[in-house]
C-alpha cells in the first residue's frame, strides 16, 4: 500500500472511530499533497508525499516552538497531538550513529579535509538521507567531522 493509500485509509478509520485530531491532522495532510498534485499536474511519487509529511511535521515543530515562547500549553498540546499523527508517516530516522558512519563514507569518497569541503559532503550525503534525517543534524554532525571535533 502506497503512502497516499495509506493516509486515505486511516482517514477512513480516523472518520469512523470519530477521532478528531487524527481527522483534522490526516485532512490538512491530504489537502496539502493534493494542493501539490495540483501543482506539478501530475501524481506525486513516494518520495515527493514523503517530503510534504516531513515539511507538515516541521512546521508543527516550529508552532510548538512558538506556542511555547507564548506560553500557550492548550495550543503546544494540540500541535505536539498533531505531530504525534504526522510522525506515524515518517520514515524511519536515522541515528546519530548512522549518520556519523554515513558521513566519514561521503567524506572519504569526496576527498574533504577541512570545513571549505562542507558544500561537497553535503551535496552528497543530503540525497542518501533525505526524510530520514533533519538537515541541520546533518551539517551539524559533518561540520564537527571536518573540524576534528568529532572523531
Amino acid at each position: 500500500m502506497s503512502l497516499k493509500e495509506q493516509i486515505t485509509y486511516d482517514l477512513k478509520e480516523a472518520l469512523r472511530a470519530q477521532d478528531q485530531t487524527r481527522l483534522s491532522t490526516l485532512r490538512l495532510l491530504r489537502a496539502a499533497i493534493k494542493n501539490a498534485e495540483i501543482e506539478a499536474r501530475q501524481p506525486l511519487t513516494e518520495d515527493e508525499i514523503a517530503a510534504i509529511v516531513n515539511r507538515e511535521i516541521k512546521r508543527r515543530e516550529e508552532s510548538i516552538a512558538a506556542y511555547q515562547e507564548a506560553e500557550r500549553a492548550d495550543l503546544v498540546a494540540k500541535e505536539r497531538a498533531e505531530l504525534d499523527v504526522l510522525r506515524t508517516y515518517q520514515p524511519a530516522q536515522l541515528s546519530e550513529e548512522e549518520i556519523l558512519a554515513l558521513a566519514r563514507q561521503v567524506i572519504a569518497e569526496v576527498g574533504a579535509v577541512s570545513p571549505k569541503d562542507l558544500g561537497k559532503v553535503m551535496k552528497t550525503i543530503m540525497p542518501q538521507v533525505r526524510g530520514r534525517a533533519d538537515g541541520r543534524v546533518v551539517n551539524t554532525l559533518v561540520r564537527e567531522l571536518l573540524s576534528g571535533q568529532r572523531e
